[in-house]
């Protein structure tokens, strides 16, 4: 046996190899161990840990730099408005902030009408558009507020949200009702909002039943910070954890 294992540890190593892990195993500490079980893999093995053969990239600076990471979430953020104006319908920046628990955050450039909203309101939902209505998300995200009403603009469909006051997308298989913990003012012009998920809500054939996301049956798309383009997925390349055999994590 190996003088860096410890006999102790074999059950344990053995139990994470299995495909199915308990969903109970945290990301992180999953990954901290399935370091020792890479390392024993390595054991014995040339070159495991760095390439024998060199390789080279060419590379060269753009003359302006960009936040260049595609793609990225392309979202239709939906807000209740002021009173006697039309609830709100815009494109902001929209990332992930927390898997467990579910938190979310948007940037809104101070211009933006959907900002003083959402920190009027503090709440506010993320519609994910599909491929079918991708001409309507361009329109919502091309025109302005002092258009008037973007839901007749677009022709999308006015719902309203389970667990908050605020409108929705009903063309949107995927709704996040969102509400705000925090706000950040980021300077030179920008608001960033982070929010806790409180509701999720899907149409039928969206998710299984485990409340996995059924990614063939939702044709979304994301934008390419770079290029400016919308992109559906594609295929299918990998998932997380695919390196130490799980196949439980969805966030």
């Amino acid at each position: 046996m190996n003088k860096y294992i410890n006999p102790e540890q074999i059950p344990r190593m053995e139990s994470l190899k299995r495909k199915n892990q308990p969903r109970s195993v945290p990301r992180r500490v999953f990954l901290r161990e399935s370091a020792i079980i890479g390392f024993i893999g390595c054991i014995g093995t040339v070159g495991c840990s760095h390439s024998t053969k060199e390789r080279s990239f060419k590379r060269f600076e753009l003359a302006e730099p960009g936040p260049m990471i595609p793609p990225v979430p392309a979202i239709l953020i939906t807000v209740k408005g002021k009173p006697g104006d039309p609830e709100e319908i815009s494109v902001l920046w929209t990332f992930i902030v927390n898997g467990k628990p579910p938190q979310v955050g948007v940037s809104a450039e101070h211009a933006h009408v959907a900002g003083d909203l959402i920190r009027e309101h503090g709440e506010f939902v993320l519609n994910v558009p599909t491929v079918d209505i991708v001409d309507a998300f361009d329109i919502v995200d091309m025109n302005s507020s002092q258009v008037g009403d973007k839901y007749a603009l677009s022709g999308l469909t006015r719902g309203r949200a389970v667990k908050i006051d605020a409108p929705t997308v009903e063309e949107s298989p995927i709704h996040l009702e969102c509400r705000v913990f925090n706000t950040i003012d980021v300077p030179p012009m920008r608001t960033v909002f982070l929010a806790d998920v409180v509701a999720t809500t899907v149409h039928e054939g969206v998710c299984d039943e485990d409340g996995r996301l059924v990614v063939p049956n939702v044709p979304f798309f994301g934008m390419t910070a770079g290029s400016g383009e919308f992109y559906t997925m594609g295929k299918a390349v990998g998932h997380i954890g695919m390196s130490v055999g799980r196949n439980d994590i969805k966030y």
